[in-house]
């Protein structure tokens, strides 16, 4: 179930990010919807998030767990350039299914990534879905 809630906070993370972030038109960080009815909008932010959270759970540890020289001799900050190159990827992958994510450019990626990041932590502390389970 918290899998689930976790998918859903992250797909209206997602949706907030491209209010903010996306411009008018095709500029900055924006969805095109899987088809034209009504509910083609929610159904791919639902799948673009579960594609981030799985690129996020596999590639994601990955490029981590290589880049932590840099992240060390960066304090951290090196990590805004990684969650914008997996928002890329979630880019790239979406594109080649024809539908989800689109992304003008990479540090429209990364301001994305940044917004995103706040955003989730923010709505996932109010309802604390980051808690780990307590063995009562």
């Amino acid at each position: 179930m918290r899998t689930v809630i976790r998918v859903l906070v992250s797909a209206f993370a997602l949706w907030l990010t491209t209010l903010i972030v996306g411009g008018s038109g095709e500029h900055g960080v924006w969805i095109v919807p899987i088809g034209s009815d009504d509910y083609s909008p929610l159904i791919t932010l639902l799948l673009v998030a579960l594609v981030f959270g799985l690129v996020n759970a596999t590639l994601g540890k990955l490029v981590r767990f290589v880049s932590i020289p840099l992240y060390i001799i960066t304090l951290g900050l090196f990590g805004l350039i990684v969650n914008g190159f997996l928002f890329a990827v979630v880019a790239w992958l979406s594109d080649l299914a024809g539908f989800g994510l689109r992304i003008e450019g990479f540090w429209w990626g990364v301001l994305a990534a940044l917004v995103m990041s706040i955003l989730s932590g923010i709505l996932n502390g109010l309802l604390g879905t980051n808690r780990k389970k307590r063995d009562d």
